[in-house]
């Protein structure tokens, strides 16, 4: 298995909170990292049907097995497990006892806050980054492939056909995952409405237009798109809007957080589609935003990131919060630098002259070349430096 940035943080988190919950997407690799990071810590996962019941029915003689701690996998399939921990971890307070995963964030958010608020650290782990797929001796070296294939550590470190994977995982994520969380009563509705989310990558999200084009109530769309985000499927870039005088638009932008997932459910069967395909600059945008949301969890920041749009013109791809201040970046799919990349960019920082919040603005293109050079309005990045947007 390759390294991953997170371990640095969760070595961290264990040295002074009693236990740590790993989230993240289904096959991300948490019970790799778990276990390579703490290699002596017993390992038992709730996935086994057997293992569930004892862990259900004898709570306190399941932890007692464990008394000097464990890694214990998939702890959203027994959230009521929490409880009894939190009392075992208030009787022994030792530093990274526990080490939990759990692969869907709805079933672990309401047990944490309410049994291990205070006595835990949360982390997020997403498929690999870029920088870390190199790490893999198949890692593809041209951004097209990069795109179809998406960043799921398995087809790398199995050699699967990434098509093939993509189309089992998103059976197994539809057919058991969502029927564990929502009573989905056609399922070929809802596979029909992650398809229509795929062809929406990188756009607002419109609940009564989508939920038209499902054939379902925009708050069916509403609640199900809650479904898709909280396990790491999509996420929503917020607008960002700070009181300027201009008609700016506030719905959130959707994106994939993988784009090989995007591209199978959007029926693109080989890299070479791609090129002249018309979402390839959509796939693209969102591929950037997740990468640079990768880039800041794994390093276990929750990373401030928006996109801004007026009404009439003007729009910024992503917009990044950071300490030292706003990041404006336009994303290009295209491998040749052309002056209109820059454009948005030179005009964005007069909406800020009448703002109450001033602060300083750096320029990024991100674009689909090969070459990273630093222009006078802009640093433009090639493709294969985007994790250089996060700043150390």
């Amino acid at each position: 298995m390759i390294p991953r940035t997170l371990e640095q943080k969760l070595r961290e988190l264990a040295g002074y909170y009693p236990s740590v919950v790993v989230t993240g997407p289904r096959q991300s690799g948490k019970t790799t990292l778990c276990q390579i990071a703490f290699p002596d810590k017993s390992y038992v996962s709730l996935e086994a049907l057997d293992t569930r019941e004892f862990a259900l029915t004898d709570p306190r003689g399941f932890l007692a097995q464990y008394a000097d701690g464990a890694i214990i996998d998939e702890i959203q399939h027994v959230p009521e497990l929490l409880n009894y921990l939190q009392g075992d971890i208030d009787a022994r307070q030792d530093p990274g006892r526990f080490i939990l995963t759990g692969s869907q964030h709805f079933g672990l958010s309401q047990s944490i806050s309410q049994s291990l608020a205070g006595r835990c650290g949360i982390l997020v782990l997403l498929p690999p980054s870029l920088e870390e797929l190199r790490a893999f001796p198949t890692a593809p070296a041209d951004l097209l492939s990069v795109l179809w294939q998406g960043a799921y550590p398995r087809i790398y470190d199995r050699d699967i056909p990434a098509h093939q994977w993509l189309a089992d995982y998103t059976a197994t994520y539809v057919q058991r995952d969502v029927r564990q969380v929502i009573n989905v009563g056609d399922l070929q509705v809802f596979s029909g409405l992650l398809k229509l989310c795929a062809g929406r990558t990188a756009q607002e999200i419109n609940l009564s237009a989508m939920g038209s084009d499902a054939g379902v109530s925009h708050n069916t769309v509403r609640a199900w798109l809650s479904v898709l985000e909280t396990s790491y499927i999509i996420h929503r870039l917020p607008a960002w809007h700070v009181n300027i005088r201009k008609q700016v638009v506030k719905a959130p932008k959707l994106h994939f957080f993988d784009s090989g997932l995007a591209c199978y459910l959007l029926g693109i069967r080989e890299p070479e589609q791609l090129r002249f395909h018309p979402l390839r600059g959509a796939i693209f945008e969102s591929w950037v935003v997740s990468e640079t949301y990768k880039t800041s969890v794994h390093r276990g920041v929750q990373p401030s990131l928006f996109h801004y749009r007026e009404a009439r013109g003007l729009e910024i791809d992503l917009l990044i919060e950071q300490v030292e201040g706003l990041d404006a970046v336009e994303i290009k799919s295209g491998a040749t630098i052309n002056p209109d990349f820059f454009k948005n960019l030179e005009r964005f920082p007069d909406r800020l002259r009448d703002s109450p919040k001033t602060c300083s603005i750096r320029n990024h293109v991100v674009y689909g070349g090969d070459d990273s050079q630093q222009r006078s309005h802009a640093q433009v990045l090639s493709w294969r430096d985007v994790q250089r947007l996060i700043a150390d």
